[in-house]
């Protein structure tokens, strides 16, 4: 049964992270952190299955580089407590193609976010298995010929969040129409539905000590996964 997830987090400096660390990550890439000197491997990282970088046509040809693209966004943030990217997690319909999956999170990024300024990166996870869903990293500066300007303020905008929900659940829903399911995902959450969470799983103490010195564990984003729904 087609489930709904979508999440939505800043990934802050303040909470110990990094963006090209956090892009690392979720691309199961090996990128140099420019800022900090330090190199993430994760490349070994499994059930990576693509990572995308999608741009508007505002932004320079180099934005399509991730490591570029990340370390740019550090070199413009000096604040220790600033915030470095926006991240929507969500959960796509497993009963869907992965040629149609992969379009129509494409498309709800591209209408969404890229339309508007943004730059995406969107990572595929999981997509042969159970539990296929996407991270997408998102910029939180104006970016033109020159690079990064100013924070857009209104991307932080609260009414957004259920906008961007909403169409999520219609995008989906167009999908799975589309590939002859009569279900439909719901974008309100389990305890608007009325409906019991999902319980977490037992992080351990290794990835509960990686997870408190703000390194993602594949255990720490299953928990956040079903701690969102």
């Amino acid at each position: 049964m087609a489930i709904y997830h979508l999440s939505m987090k800043i990934i802050s400096r303040s909470s110990g992270y990094s963006a090209v660390a956090s892009a690392a990550y979720r691309s199961g890439s090996l990128m140099l952190d420019e800022r900090t000197g330090l190199t993430h491997d994760y490349t070994r990282k499994s059930g990576v299955a693509e990572a995308v970088i999608l741009t508007p046509a505002t932004a320079p040809a180099w934005c399509t580089n991730r490591a570029e693209l990340w370390n740019a966004v550090e070199k413009a943030e000096c604040r220790k407590n600033s915030q470095l990217a926006r991240e929507i997690e969500l959960a796509i319909p497993r009963e869907l193609p992965q040629d149609a999956a992969r379009e129509t999170v494409l498309a709800f990024v591209r209408e969404n976010f890229v339309s508007q300024g943004m730059i995406a990166d969107v990572a595929f996870h999981h997509m042969d298995k159970t539990n296929p869903h996407a991270h997408i990293m998102l910029t939180t500066r104006a970016v033109g010929p020159a690079g990064f300007g100013g924070k857009v303020r209104d991307w932080n905008d609260r009414t957004h969040a259920e906008t961007w929900r909403a169409s999520w659940a219609d995008h989906a829903n167009r999908a799975l129409a589309n590939a002859g399911y009569q279900e439909e995902i719901d974008h309100r959450s389990y305890e608007r539905q009325g409906l019991e969470k999902t319980p977490g799983i037992h992080l351990g103490k290794s990835a509960c000590a990686m997870e408190t010195r703000g390194i993602e564990t594949e255990r720490g984003e299953q928990n956040r996964l079903i701690n969102r729904l």
